[in-house]
Parts: C-alpha cells; sequence; structure tokens
C-alpha cells in the first residue's frame, strides 16, 4: 500500500484556474497541520519543489503545492498589464486556495519568490497561518541584487564580459548570454550535476511563458529590471507573529546579507545554513533539508502542546 495518496484538481481563483496537488498520507499523524508550498520565480511552476511531497509520509501530514496564477497548470495571462502582477494578486491566490481546499490551519514553506510571498503573507496576519519556513529568500531586492553582483564579480572574466555586453545591447536572449548565466547558475542555483529533472521541468515551463518572470523579476536571477526591482518587506517584519525557520544553502545566490533581516527583524525565529548547498537547497540535499523543515512543524504542530 502506498504511503500517500495524491490528487490534482484545479481550484477556481480570482477569475481563473490554479491548479493544486493534494498529497495526503496513508497514515496521519494526529495533530500534524498541513504544508502548503510555494514556488519560487515568480513564474516558476511548482515541479522543482515536488519533493517536498515526501514530507507526507515523512511527517504524516498533509502537502499542497499549486502552481501560481500565469505558470505551469494554472491559467495563463499572457497579455496581462504588467500592473496586474503584484504580491497582492498572490497573496489573494494564496487565501483562495486554503479556502478551496477547506484548510482553516497551516504551515507554509516558500522557496525563493515562495519565501517572499510567504513573507508577505505573514506581516498580515492571517489567522490560518501556523508557522511560516522562508527557503533560500532574500528580504529585499535590492539586497538580493547586491549579493548577485558580489557572486557575479566571482565569475570568470570571459563570463563576465558576455553579462555585460549583452545586458548594455539589450541582447539578453543571445546564445552567449544565456551560456554565460549558466555557469552563475550551476554555482549558486542548482549545482546537481546533471540538472534536477524536476528543476529541468520548471525551467522549461518557464521558457514556454515567462510572462510573470518576466514582468516581474527580468531574464535572469541577477539581472532584476523587473518590477519587484524595488520590493522590501524589512520594514514589516517585526509584524511577523508566527514561529518562523529561515534556510539557506552555503553557496545560495541568496547571500547572507539578503536574509540576515529575517533573523534580525522576525521575533520568533531560528535559522539553519545547509553547508555545500546552494539556492536549491532542498533538490541537491533533499534528505537533510526535509529531516530539518520536518522538525521544525513538529515543534510547531497541535501534538507539541506544552512544548510549542
Amino acid at each position: 500500500m502506498p504511503a500517500t495518496t495524491v490528487e490534482s484538481r484545479t481550484l477556481p481563483v480570482l477569475g481563473h484556474e490554479t491548479w493544486v496537488q493534494v498529497t495526503t498520507p496513508t497514515d496521519p499523524r494526529p495533530g500534524a497541520l498541513p504544508l502548503v508550498v510555494l514556488h519560487g520565480g515568480p513564474g516558476m511552476a511548482h515541479d522543482y519543489v515536488a519533493n517536498l511531497a515526501a514530507l507526507a509520509a515523512e511527517t504524516g501530514r498533509t502537502v499542497v503545492h499549486y502552481d501560481q496564477l500565469g505558470c505551469g497548470r494554472s491559467t495563463h495571462l499572457p497579455d496581462a498589464p504588467p500592473g496586474y502582477w503584484t504580491p497582492q494578486l498572490f497573496v489573494d491566490e494564496f487565501h483562495a486556495v486554503l479556502a478551496g481546499l477547506g484548510i482553516e490551519r497551516c504551515h507554509v514553506l516558500g522557496q525563493s519568490w515562495g519565501g517572499m510571498l510567504g513573507a508577505e503573507i505573514a506581516v498580515r496576519g492571517p489567522a490560518s497561518l501556523v508557522s511560516l519556513a522562508i527557503c533560500n529568500s532574500p528580504a529585499s531586492m535590492s539586497l538580493w541584487v547586491e549579493g548577485a553582483a558580489q557572486l557575479r564579480a566571482e565569475l570568470p572574466a570571459d563570463v563576465r564580459d558576455a553579462l555585460d555586453r549583452h545586458e548594455a545591447a539589450g541582447t539578453t536572449t543571445d546564445p552567449e548570454y544565456l551560456a554565460a548565466t549558466q555557469v552563475f547558475y550551476a554555482r549558486h542555483v542548482c549545482r546537481t550535476t546533471p540538472v534536477h529533472p524536476d528543476f529541468a521541468a520548471t525551467e522549461a515551463q518557464l521558457e514556454a511563458d515567462p510572462t510573470v518572470y518576466h514582468t516581474m523579476n527580468g531574464p535572469n536571477e541577477f539581472h532584476v529590471v523587473g518590477t519587484l526591482r524595488d520590493w522590501s518587506i524589512v520594514d514589516r517584519l517585526p509584524a511577523i507573529a508566527v514561529p518562523t525557520l529561515v534556510v539557506a544553502g552555503e553557496f545560495d545566490e541568496a547571500t547572507p546579507a539578503t536574509w540576515a533581516p529575517f533573523v534580525e527583524r522576525i521575533p520568533d525565529v531560528t535559522s539553519h545554513v545547509f553547508p555545500g548547498a546552494s539556492h536549491c537547497s532542498h533538490l541537491e540535499q533533499p534528505e537533510e533539508f526535509r529531516a530539518v523543515v520536518a522538525a521544525f512543524l513538529a515543534r510547531h504542530d497541535d501534538t507539541a502542546g506544552e512544548s510549542r
């Protein structure tokens, strides 16, 4: 008998359809609250964080994935104006997904942009949120850009030259530029060799429709020219009232300075760095990653009692 059952369907959300996947343990643990996983990008579908569904069997809780509007198996809106794509849109989508699934209380884990979104959800103080895990995420895009510039300065000279030339010329789809970005990605985004198939699946979907990513972020992880370029949650972090876990990789493109405000300003926070890992710590060190997350969730489940 399988340790979990998996159901996929779409929910009506904000006039569109959001695709959700619910992984339910066949042997649920009493008091283990659901975990909702928020993928990154924005606009990078859930596939690359799909392995977190293993937490269902490992911790006896339901795990929910969904593709945010504009990507993956949810409604695509390539003609939506740039102003449509805002953090508030995705906060509203999150609450609509919870309502559609009948979830009243849950843990949230967000990876990269998903962690930024998780923080945006948490600062609003929803009663549904029990804990938050912010994984490989910056507290502001200015900090992110500064960290990326530091890492970029460490790239080989010919790679830096290719990046600089094509960004100045606006030719960021040139094969030489794309090859140069892969050098950065192999160091700081996902260090698995060969490329992890889940990551490749998300990349393929992004390439097929980059609307959200290009609008909110830009052409890649370190050339941020989209509508999120001035985003910051630093000054709002003291409003996060739930226990929070912050994790990153040693070689993460989310450098320590980018996530330090989470640790410094969230009242109830713990942090963990995975040695040898980068931005996709959960793909590079899956068992270690899930163990850290599982221990954190267990401390804040309804079963924790007085130890919570």
